[in-house]
């Protein structure tokens, strides 16, 4: 047999497998579901974003970095590259101060920036 004899052999044995049958296929959601999802879903609000990054150095001589987010919030951190920190609300006993201020007092303690 030639090269081309087994072409065609091996092209013809390919398509033998392929059947007439109707296939259906459904990408996703119907479009009716989809229009239900988004409208139950409601507004959807970002999260706070950063206003101000400070350092501040404690009286135990600790450092300590405040992120002050948008809506009143703070992100306290051990170190600068610490990734996660300590979220505080706004208005905690924890946390006294604001990013315009000098210094703050974190739990109890007094820091200057």
């Amino acid at each position: 047999m030639t090269r081309n004899s087994l072409l065609i052999i091996a092209a013809a044995a390919a398509l033998a497998g392929c059947g007439k049958n109707d296939h259906t296929i459904v990408a996703g959601p119907d479009v009716d579901d989809n229009q239900a999802n988004v409208a139950a879903n409601g507004p959807v609000a970002l999260p706070p974003s950063i206003a101000s990054s400070k350092s501040y150095r404690c009286a135990d001589n600790a450092l300590i970095y405040i992120d002050w987010m948008s809506d009143g919030s703070a992100r306290v951190k051990k170190s600068r590259a610490e990734v996660g920190g300590e979220i505080v609300a706004a208005g905690s006993p924890d946390l006294k101060g604001d990013a315009k201020a000098g210094s703050v007092t974190y739990k109890g303690q007094s820091c200057k920036a």
